[in-house]
C-alpha cells in the first residue's frame, strides 16, 4: 500500500499514549496537523464546523434507522406479522450495513471522503423513499437493505473524515453520535406516530429534507484525501489491521460485541417489552425506552472523555452487567420503573464500552488506513447487534415468549460482558506492545 497516499500523515501514537492523553488532548483543543494543513485542499467549510457536519451526518443516519422502530406496531397491525418478522427486518439492516462496510468501507480512503459521503447520502434518500411509499413487508425489506447498504457505506467515510479534521476530538465524536442518532430517530418517529397524521409517510419527508440540506454542506467540505485510483482489491470483503492496531483491536473487540448486542435488543424488542410491561400500547413510551438506552450513553461518553480507555472500557463492562441485571429482575416481577432503571444504567455501559473500543482502536491507524480500521470497529458492532436480535426474535415465537426470550438474551449479555472482560485483562498489554 502506498504509505505517502492520503492525509497528511500523523506522527506516531501508541495505544497507550493516546488512551491516556485522549481527554486531555480534547479538554485542552491541541491543534492537530490534519485540521490545520489537510484541510486546505479546495472546498470552503473545514475545521470544527466540518467536524460538527460530519457528526450531525452519524445522527440523521442513525436517526434514520431508529425512525420504523415505533412504526413497527403500525405496520404489523396492517400486514398482520409475527414478531418473527419484526426482528428479520431489523437483522436484514445490519447484515446489509456489515456488507456494505466490508465492500465499501475502504473506499473513501482512495475517492476521498466527499464523494463517497455525497453518494451514500443519495442511495439513503432513495431508501427513506422506499418507506414512506411501502405497502407491504417486501418493501419494508428492501427499504432496509438500501438503507443498510448506505448507512454502512458512509460510517467509514465520516468516521475518518472527523479523525482528519482533528484526532481527539473526532474519537469523542465518533462515539457521541450513535447514540445520540440512534436514540433520536425513535423519539422523533414515536411523536409523529402519536401527534401527526400519517407517520409513516412524514417521518421519511422530515428525514429526507434533513438528509438534503447536509448532502449540500457535504458538497462544500474541504476534502483531506489526495484522491488515487482505486484497486480491485479495495472492493472486496476482507479482514484486515494494520500491525499497529491488533492488540487494541483484539482488547477491543468482544466490548464492542457486547454492548452493541445490547443495542440490538432494544432496537428490536424494547417497545413490545414496555407494552408487556406497562399494559400500554403508547408508542411515545415504547419510543421512550430507547431514549432512555442513548441518553445516559451519550452522557457517559462526555463526562468519562478524559478517563483512559481501558478505564473506560472496564466502567462500560461494569455498567452493562449491572443494568442487565437490574432488567432481569424488572421482568421477572413485572416492574416496568425497575426496566426503565435498568434500561439507564445499560445505557451508561453501551456508550462507554463503544467510547472505550473507538479510542483504543481507530486513532493508532495513519491517515490512510482510517476509514478501512473504524469500518471494521463497525463491522464488529453490527454483528454484535444483528445476529442476537435475530435470535431473539426466533425465541420469542418458538421459545418461551417475548419475556422469556428477553430474559435469556440478557443473561447471554451477562455471559459476554464475562468473555470481553477476560479478554480485556489478557490483552492489558497489548496496547503498550503495539
Amino acid at each position: 500500500m502506498n504509505q505517502n497516499r492520503g492525509t497528511t500523515e500523523l506522527a506516531p501514537v501508541t495505544a497507550t499514549g493516546l488512551a491516556a492523553t485522549a481527554g486531555a488532548g480534547i479538554a485542552g483543543l491541541p491543534a492537530d496537523p490534519l485540521s490545520t494543513r489537510a484541510t486546505r485542499r479546495g472546498g470552503r467549510i473545514g475545521g470544527m464546523p466540518a467536524l460538527v457536519l460530519l457528526a450531525s451526518l452519524i445522527v440523521s443516519l442513525l436517526a434514520s434507522s431508529g425512525a420504523p422502530t415505533p412504526l413497527y406496531a403500525i405496520y404489523q397491525q396492517r400486514w398482520g406479522f409475527s414478531p418473527i418478522t419484526t426482528t428479520i427486518v431489523f437483522g436484514v439492516y445490519a447484515l446489509a450495513v456489515l456488507v456494505s462496510l466490508l465492500t465499501f468501507g475502504r473506499l473513501s480512503d482512495y475517492l476521498g471522503r466527499r464523494p463517497v459521503l455525497l453518494a451514500a447520502l443519495g442511495v439513503q434518500v432513495v431508501s427513506l423513499v422506499v418507506f414512506a411509499t411501502a405497502g407491504g413487508v417486501s418493501e419494508l425489506l428492501l427499504a432496509r437493505v438500501i438503507q443498510g447498504l448506505s448507512t454502512g457505506a458512509a460510517l467509514g467515510a465520516i468516521g475518518a473524515g472527523m479523525l482528519d479534521v482533528h484526532r481527539e476530538r473526532g474519537a469523542l465524536a465518533n462515539a457521541l453520535a450513535p447514540g445520540i442518532g440512534t436514540g433520536t430517530g425513535a423519539l422523533l418517529s414515536a411523536l409523529f406516530v402519536r401527534y401527526l397524521p400519517a407517520p409513516e409517510h412524514l417521518v421519511y419527508l422530515v428525514l429526507i429534507g434533513v438528509i438534503v440540506a447536509q448532502a449540500i454542506g457535504v458538497a462544500l467540505l474541504r476534502e483531506t484525501v489526495t484522491r488515487s485510483s482505486v484497486p480491485l482489491t479495495a472492493l472486496v470483503p476482507e479482514v484486515r489491521l494494520p500491525r499497529a492496531a491488533r492488540g487494541p483491536m483484539l482488547a477491543a473487540a468482544p466490548v464492542l460485541f457486547a454492548v452493541w448486542a445490547l443495542a440490538g435488543l432494544y432496537g428490536a424488542l424494547a417497545p413490545s417489552l414496555v407494552a408487556s410491561l406497562t399494559g400500554s400500547q403508547s408508542v411515545v413510551l415504547g419510543g421512550l425506552s430507547l431514549v432512555v438506552l442513548t441518553a445516559p450513553a451519550a452522557a457517559s461518553v462526555y463526562l468519562l472523555r478524559n478517563a483512559t480507555a481501558r478505564r473506560v472500557m472496564l466502567i462500560g463492562i461494569a455498567a452493562l452487567v449491572i443494568g442487565v441485571a437490574i432488567t432481569l429482575v424488572a421482568l421477572g416481577t413485572g416492574t416496568a420503573w425497575l426496566f426503565f432503571l435498568g434500561t439507564a444504567v445499560s445505557g451508561v455501559g453501551f456508550g462507554s464500552g463503544f467510547q472505550g473500543g473507538i479510542r483504543t482502536v481507530v486513532p493508532v491507524a495513519a491517515p490512510h488506513e482510517r476509514s478501512g480500521v473504524l469500518s471494521l470497529v463497525f463491522t464488529v458492532s453490527y454483528l454484535g447487534m444483528g445476529i442476537p436480535a435475530v435470535a431473539a426474535g426466533f425465541l420469542a415465537v418458538h421459545g418461551a415468549g417475548l419475556t422469556g426470550a428477553a430474559r435469556d438474551y440478557g443473561a447471554a449479555l451477562i455471559v459476554l460482558a464475562a468473555v470481553a472482560l477476560a479478554a480485556l485483562a489478557r490483552t492489558r498489554r497489548a496496547p503498550a506492545q503495539a
